[in-house]
C-alpha cells in the first residue's frame, strides 16, 4: 500500500513539473504567437483607441498581470512625457494626431513671429546672416583620398538592387547613370552623410544633405527597434525603411525640470532635448562635430513594441493604472517600473541621432579625456588639485603636437555653454590619425541647470590658456547683439518638430556663460599675451607645435 501511494505521489510531482515547464514555454513564445495571430499585420489597435481591451488584440493579459505583480511592492512614481498634449482615449486617433500637429504648428509660428520682431537689428534671419559672415565661409584645404573617410568608387559596396526594397521611396530611373550604375545623388541621405565625412568635419557648412537627413529622422518608417547595449540609461537603436539607423533617447523629464542641487553629475538623467540642442549649438559654433539630431514623437505601440524583435525589451511593456502604455527596458540605472517611460497614452517624444558609419567600415578610436572627472563621491581628479596639470598634458602625446589640445579647448567651451559635466571620453576616426577633429558624442547631460554655471567645466581653458583664433572670433561675434547666441539658438531650434526645445532661462544662461568664456580668455591674454593664447588657424595652417608651448 505504501509503495502504491509513493508511486502516485511521484507521478503527481512529475505532472506538476511538466505543466510548469509547458507554461514557461508558452510565455516565451508569446511574441511569436502574437505576430502569427495577427497575420503579420502591424495595424493592431493602439491603446488610445481601446486601452482597456489591449489583451484582445494579441497582448496576453496574463503576461501583463505577471509583470505588474512582479513589481507590485515597489513605488510607482513613473516619469512620463508631460509636455505632450493629452490625446483622447477614444475616438479617431488620426484626427487627434492631426489636431496635435496643428497646435504644434501654431506654437512654432508664434515663436517664429516673436523672434522676427524682437531685437532684430539685422534684416531677415539672424541665422542666415550668421552663415553669410566671412568667418563662416572659410574654405577647407584641398581634400585628398587620405582626407576623406570613404572613397565612393572603392569603399561603398552596398547594392540596393540586391535588396528587397528601394533605398528611396521616391526613387526613379533618372537616378541611374547611362551605364546603369547608381549615381551618388541616388544614395539615401544617411549614406551621403557618411560619404561627406572628412578629416576636418562631419559635414560641410551648407550641405543640403544634413537638412534632408534631419527630415528623414522624423518621417522615415521605423522597421525595427532594439536596445543599445552598455550605458547607464535606456537607449534604443531604430532602423528605418531606407536602412538608415539612429539612436533614440526617450523623454525622461519635462523642459522645466532642473537637476536637483544634491545630484551628482553621474547620477543625473539624460535629456532628449539636450541632445537636440547640442547639435544646433555645435553647428552655430561652426564646429560641426555632432552627428545630426532631430526630435520625433513616436508611437510606442506601433513603432516600438510591434516592430521589436528584442524579447527583453518586449517583456517590459505594460499598461499603467492611468491606461498609458509604458516600458522600461534593461540598463544599469533607471530601468525599472518606478522609472518606466510612459506615453500619453502611447505617444512619447525623444531625440533621434543619426548613426555614424559602422565600425567595420570606419574604425574609431576612443580616448580618455585628460580632464575626466573622478566619478566618485569623495575623490577628486588630479586636475582638480594640481593647478599646473595642463603642463603635464602638453608633454603627453597626442597633446604635445598638432591640434588635439585646441580641439579639447573647443570641446570645453561647448560643454560649458550647455553645462555638460559628463565628458569622460571622446572619439576620433582612426583613418585620420591624430590630425583630425574630436567627435562630440553623447550630450544628454547638458542643459540640466540654467540657474547655475559650473565653472569647473572651464578648468582646461583656464589652465592651458589656449584657443583657436577662429573660435575666439566666433565667440566674440556671438556675443554681439545682432548675432546674439540665444536668439540664434531660438531661431535654429524652432525648426525642430518638438519645438520649443529649450525654455528661455536656458537660452539666457548660454549668453551669460559665453561672456564668462570671453572673460577667461581676456584674463589669459593679459597674463600670457595674445600671441601665446590665440593660435592663428586663419592663415593657411591648422595649428602648429607652437600651440603646445
Amino acid at each position: 500500500m505504501k509503495m502504491i501511494l509513493l508511486r502516485k505521489f511521484r507521478l503527481l510531482i512529475l505532472m506538476v513539473f511538466l505543466v510548469a515547464c509547458s507554461m514557461h514555454i508558452m510565455i516565451d513564445l508569446l511574441p511569436k504567437l502574437e505576430r502569427h495571430g495577427s497575420g503579420g499585420c502591424s495595424c493592431s489597435h493602439a491603446p488610445s483607441e481601446e486601452p482597456q481591451t489591449w489583451g484582445k488584440q494579441g497582448w496576453n493579459n496574463k503576461h501583463t498581470l505577471r509583470i505588474l505583480q512582479d513589481f507590485s511592492n515597489e513605488p510607482s512614481s513613473n516619469v512620463s512625457s508631460h509636455s505632450l498634449e493629452k490625446v483622447p482615449g477614444t475616438g479617431d486617433k488620426t484626427q487627434a494626431l492631426r489636431r496635435f500637429e496643428q497646435r504644434g504648428d501654431r506654437r512654432r509660428q508664434f515663436i517664429q513671429d516673436s523672434i522676427a520682431t524682437k531685437n532684430m537689428p539685422v534684416k531677415g534671419s539672424r541665422l542666415s546672416a550668421l552663415y553669410e559672415h566671412p568667418l563662416y565661409k572659410r574654405a577647407l584645404p584641398t581634400l585628398t583620398d587620405e582626407d576623406t573617410l570613404f572613397n565612393v568608387n572603392t569603399d561603398i559596396r552596398f547594392d540596393p538592387k540586391a535588396a528587397e526594397q528601394e533605398w528611396n521611396v521616391e526613387g526613379n530611373l533618372e537616378e541611374f547613370s547611362p551605364t546603369g550604375e547608381l549615381t551618388v545623388d541616388s544614395y539615401p541621405n544617411w549614406l551621403r552623410f557618411h560619404i561627406g565625412i572628412n578629416r576636418y568635419e562631419l559635414y560641410s557648412r551648407h550641405n543640403p544633405v544634413v537638412d534632408a537627413l534631419l527630415k528623414d529622422l522624423v518621417t522615415q518608417r521605423i522597421t525595427s527597434v532594439a536596445m543599445k547595449s552598455g550605458g547607464t540609461q535606456l537607449k534604443l537603436i531604430m532602423t528605418f525603411h531606407n536602412y538608415g539607423q539612429a539612436l533614440f533617447k526617450p523623454m525622461k523629464q519635462t523642459r522645466e525640470q532642473e537637476t536637483p542641487p544634491d545630484f551628482f553629475y553621474f547620477s543625473d538623467f539624460e535629456r532628449h532635448n539636450a541632445e537636440i540642442a547640442a547639435f544646433h549649438l555645435d553647428r552655430i559654433l561652426d564646429f560641426r562635430r555632432v552627428p545630426p539630431v532631430a526630435g520625433r514623437v513616436v508611437n510606442m505601440t506601433k513603432e516600438i513594441r510591434d516592430v521589436t524583435r528584442d524579447k527583453k525589451l518586449w517583456r517590459t511593456f505594460f499598461i499603467s493604472p492611468a491606461n498609458n502604455v509604458c516600458f522600461y527596458g534593461e540598463c544599469s540605472y533607471y530601468c525599472s517600473t518606478e522609472h518606466a517611460l510612459c506615453g500619453k497614452p502611447d505617444q512619447i517624444e525623444g531625440s533621434l541621432a543619426a548613426f555614424l558609419p559602422d565600425l567595420a567600415l570606419a574604425k574609431r578610436k576612443t580616448w580618455r579625456n585628460p580632464w575626466r572627472r573622478s566619478y566618485h563621491k569623495r575623490k577628486k581628479a588630479e586636475w582638480e588639485v594640481d593647478p599646473d596639470y595642463c603642463e603635464e598634458v602638453k608633454q603627453t602625446p597626442p597633446y604635445d603636437s598638432g591640434t588635439r589640445l585646441l580641439d579639447i579647448m573647443d570641446m570645453t567651451i561647448f560643454d560649458f555653454l550647455m553645462g555638460n559635466m559628463d565628458r569622460h571620453h571622446y572619439e576620433t576616426f582612426e583613418k585620420f590619425g591624430n590630425e583630425t577633429f574630436i567627435i562630440h558624442l553623447d550630450n544628454g547631460r547638458g542643459f540640466g541647470k540654467h540657474s547655475h554655471d559650473e565653472k569647473s567645466i572651464l578648468v582646461p581653458l583656464i589652465q592651458c590658456c589656449r584657443v583657436r583664433k577662429s573660435t575666439h572670433l566666433r565667440l566674440q561675434l556671438l556675443a554681439k547683439e545682432e548675432y546674439k547666441l540665444s536668439s540664434l539658438m531660438s531661431e535654429s531650434l524652432v525648426r525642430d518638430q518638438l519645438s520649443p526645445i529649450l525654455i528661455q532661462p536656458h537660452l539666457e544662461a548660454m549668453d551669460r556663460r559665453l561672456r564668462q568664456v570671453l572673460n577667461v580668455l581676456s584674463e589669459c591674454v593679459e597674463k600670457e599675451g595674445y600671441g601665446y593664447v590665440v593660435e592663428d588657424d586663419l592663415s593657411g595652417h591648422r595649428g602648429s607645435d607652437r600651440s603646445m608651448r
